[in-house]
């Protein structure tokens, strides 16, 4: 298969097109790091942002899969007297899918790029937040309707380090990315980025360094290249992270139109045909669709700012020779 070069004239990152073990094309574009002049390659990782919460979600469905949680399970018969405004109707299953009603900390229905109200270097463990997640009262009953929380998807990792004896970065690491090889993958200090990653940077060309947390947790702040997941989504429907009926959870919808035109399951957003890990904030854009059926991956991850849930799409309907569709403008990620 031979595919025209995507233009790529205000992109820093990488696009990749995957199937199997065949690399169909992959490009690299921009700076990974300004001040030295580092090029992006297609090696280079990148932070995901919101894009973590499909680990997240893997993570503790292999917990519920070894029956260390249910989706059943009340958050608070774990919390004890912790996070008190929480109600205690709140199952792990409304946390996974968006419909806890919980009160977020950074509510993306009000401003998706608001300030953190702490030091982010304080945020350098899941424990070290629950002081964010504390104080924010109910929205609305749990199960009502979809509301994207990501003090949720924080909940998550606190519930599942309780539940295990383990960090949730040590989960993650054992749970999904030794299950499918990605060695490359992990939550790295954003003070402290290993070499061959790529620095964020803001629209005013400053670093995110400030704008994000030290270390991420359930929400967001994993690091990771298009190889690595390519490999999450080969291992995922091998069988490799979860049991069959785990996957199935993962990606069937549990609400069908989340007012943009996407489905959500359980950590991942459903585009027609096209299963999606989707991430943005602060010089971070992140992500990968897969099309299940064909086994073909597509990602784009970028150190700015920039429009990549449509360039990922518009490459899938390419490779498949599918119409194109008009983009979502209420995904993160662009």
């Amino acid at each position: 298969m031979s595919l025209p070069a995507p233009s790529l004239a205000d992109y820093s990152g990488v696009l990749s097109l995957r199937r199997g073990d065949a690399v169909l094309g992959e490009w690299a574009e921009g700076l990974a790091d300004r001040t030295s002049e580092t090029p992006n390659t297609v090696a280079t990782r990148f932070g995901l942002a919101s894009g973590t919460k499909m680990f997240t979600a893997a993570t503790v469905l292999a917990l519920v899969d070894d029956g260390s949680l249910s989706r059943g399970t009340r958050a608070r018969d774990i919390l004890g007297g912790d996070l008190p405004l929480v109600a205690p109707d709140v199952t792990i299953d409304h946390l996974l899918t968006h419909t806890s009603g919980i009160g977020d900390y950074l509510d993306e229905e009000v401003d998706a790029l608001a300030p953190l109200p702490i030091p982010v270097q304080q945020l350098d463990s899941t424990p070290a937040y629950l002081p964010l997640l504390d104080g924010h009262p109910t929205k609305f009953p749990a199960g009502e309707r979809f509301s994207y929380c990501n003090s949720g998807y924080v909940l998550l990792a606190v519930l599942a380090e309780r539940a295990s004896g383990s960090s949730f970065a040590e989960l993650v690491e054992t749970r999904v990315f030794q299950a499918a090889g990605m060695t490359d993958s992990g939550f790295p200090r954003s003070d402290h980025l290993p070499p061959g990653t790529a620095t964020g940077y803001r629209d005013d060309g400053r670093t995110n360094v400030f704008a994000l947390p030290v270390v991420g947790s359930g929400d967001g702040g994993a690091f990771s290249t298009v190889a690595d997941l390519h490999r999450f989504w080969e291992a995922l429907f091998a069988g490799r992270i979860l049991s069959r009926t785990g996957v199935d959870l993962l990606i069937t919808p549990t609400t069908a139109d989340t007012g943009d035109g996407l489905g959500y399951g359980r950590g991942v957003w459903i585009d027609g045909d096209d299963l999606v890990m989707a991430g943005g904030d602060h010089g971070v854009t992140a992500v990968s669709r897969r099309h299940a059926a064909s086994g073909t991956t597509v990602t784009g991850l970028a150190n700015v700012a920039v429009r990549t849930f449509a360039r990922t799409r518009d490459l899938m309907d390419q490779v498949l020779g599918r119409p194109a569709a008009a983009a979502a403008e209420a995904v993160s990620a662009d």
